[in-house]
């Protein structure tokens, strides 16, 4: 008797439970579009009209993948030298010595209109989107809503949603075909809305800079942002080098520069024990494995490619990836 007492009470208070979970539900589902009620307002304000409201925002949903994605992002415990070997290996630097083959003649143009050696192009694109065949499946309108709605980091993700939204409004893509990566970044290239406003580039003068599927415009874009943040075609990115028994670990650091010649007379070498090229360029030593490490000496292009992406590792494997498939 006491069982089935208990038995009553569990499915009595069962429709409860659910009643609770779905007035949560819906809830949440009113917060929301309130939230996108007051986005629309912001958006109309700033020059987005009606109509490309509505048509980027019409199916506008939380997803919760994104969420879950950007709440459990792993600490990193990956070694300077397991990334390299993951990232510049032989299948990549195979094919993109055949993409840059491939598409010789156009980044050739680009090249000479930007200032931007084709290999780091190349080096770039493999890098992100291993040379467009991954470019990420989200919808950017969605993973961004959710994100700025999210509250984690709302007031940057707000401001590239309504950055998305121009670029909806400037007519570069249909808000169905804008996908990429759950944190929004877009296209081959992997810009986030903000960079492809600054940067991105319509080559092929169709009035639409588009970065998925315009291979022209793909490439433009990488040389023009990396123009835009100060790259100089007359100089490389850095080489290894070795380093004397005796330096001093204090200089090993972005925040000492001096030029190569100063680094010479320290006792600074390349790798293979030559001496550094004999040019007046400012210069720094990085060992990003940390003490007992490969070492290496960057210049200017490289903290470019830092402005691309704040992480050294990143930045190295575009440089030796860039090296090895122009076949240094």
């Amino acid at each position: 008797m006491r069982l089935n007492r208990f038995l009553m009470g569990g499915l009595l208070a069962l429709p409860l439970w659910l009643a609770a979970g779905a007035a949560t539900a819906q809830s949440d589902d009113a917060r929301f579009q309130t939230w996108i009620a007051d986005l629309r307002t912001e958006a109309l304000a700033s020059g987005i009209s009606q109509q490309t409201l509505d048509r980027s925002l019409a199916d506008v949903a939380l997803i919760p993948r994104v969420i879950e994605l950007d709440r459990r992002q792993p600490e990193s415990t990956v070694t300077f030298e397991d990334y390299q070997a993951r990232i510049v290996n032989p299948t990549r630097i195979k094919i993109g010595r055949a993409r840059l083959a491939q598409h010789r003649a156009l980044l050739d143009e680009i090249s000479a209109k930007f200032g931007v050696q084709p290999r780091f192009i190349v080096a770039l694109w493999g890098i992100e989107t291993n040379f467009g065949q991954f470019t990420g499946g989200f919808s950017v309108i969605n993973a961004l809503a959710t994100l700025a709605y999210d509250g984690r980091r709302s007031k940057y993700f707000r401001g590239e949603l309504l950055k998305a939204l121009q670029i909806v409004e400037e007519g570069h893509i249909d808000p169905a075909e804008m996908k990429g990566s759950w944190a929004g970044a877009m296209g081959q290239s992997q810009f986030m809305p903000s960079s492809f406003l600054n940067f991105a580039h319509d080559y092929n003068g169709d009035g639409a800079k588009d970065i998925w599927n315009t291979q022209a415009d793909v490439f433009a874009s990488a040389a023009n942002y990396l123009k835009g943040v100060g790259w100089n075609d007359d100089i490389t990115w850095g080489r290894k080098i070795s380093l004397p028994a005796d330096f001093d670990a204090a200089l090993i650091s972005l925040d000492v520069v001096k030029p190569i010649g100063a680094w010479q007379a320290l006792g600074v070498r390349r790798a293979d024990g030559s001496d550094l090229p004999a040019r007046d360029i400012p210069a720094s030593i990085l060992r990003p494995g940390g003490e007992g490490g490969q070492a290496f000496i960057i210049y200017d292009n490289y903290r470019a490619i830092l402005r691309w992406n704040r992480s050294h590792y990143f930045a190295m494997a575009v440089g030796q990836l860039s090296d090895r498939i122009a076949g240094r």
